[in-house]
């Protein structure tokens, strides 16, 4: 009888521990968008298949740029790209979305199931959550609060999936050579500097004790 009630003193212990508020505020993710999900994964993964779920194995931080909750879920929002990101609408029309969105405040938003694909870091989709944080321009730079949040999001994260790397957007290209890396065209690539080096710093050095994978190319 001991023994049971210590265990289920541990599972109560560690759902605590990896429990975190989460609101769900979903995009519009009709069959328009599964299908240019389906053809984003054939056409640059080379990958056919009848769905759009994928094993995540990667989070992916980025910041929006964008200074408010309202407008960065706009630009999620709807299925198709908008005519002012013709970089990226020769590749696919698919819209550009992530599983979640941090608020300013460190309120986590679900835009869509965390085993859907999101178009939100080349090469890597097939097998990343993106993690979005509303800023990170001079103006409107990113919190502690979101600090907080995301830290809390990956760990829970961790816990759910069998999440083996922690990249911050700039880092993508470090995966090119890497078994996970899917894109077929060689010239598909664009800077990147979000969520920036100081605040992947901060998160790492929070969750070290999770373990994550070093990125390829820091590998002794």
């Amino acid at each position: 009888m001991r023994l049971l009630i210590s265990f289920i003193g541990l599972l109560f212990l560690n759902s605590c521990a990896i429990s975190v508020p989460i609101v769900d505020k979903p995009i519009v993710f009709k069959q328009k968008r599964v299908k240019l999900t389906q053809d984003y994964l054939e056409n640059r993964y080379g990958m056919s298949q009848d769905n759009i779920l994928i094993k995540p194995q990667m989070i992916v931080v980025h910041w929006t740029a964008i200074p408010t909750l309202e407008k960065s879920f706009e630009a999620f929002y709807n299925e198709s790209l908008p005519n002012w990101r013709p970089e990226l609408v020769n590749q696919s029309a698919l819209n550009v979305s992530a599983q979640f969105l941090v608020d300013q405040d460190g309120t986590i938003y679900r835009l869509m199931p965390e085993n859907h694909m999101a178009r939100h870091v080349i090469g890597l989709n097939h097998a990343a959550i993106g993690i979005e944080n509303v800023g990170g321009t001079k103006e409107t730079p990113l919190t502690k609060a979101q600090l907080k949040s995301n830290i809390k999001l990956i760990k829970y994260l961790k816990t759910k999936h069998s999440i083996n790397y922690l990249i911050g957007h700039y880092e993508y290209t470090l995966f090119e050579n890497h078994s996970l890396w899917k894109e077929v065209d060689s010239g598909y690539r664009t800077e990147k500097t979000d969520p920036g080096i100081a605040f992947m710093a901060k998160i790492r050095r929070a969750t070290s004790k999770l373990k994550f994978k070093a990125n390829p190319s820091l590998i002794p």
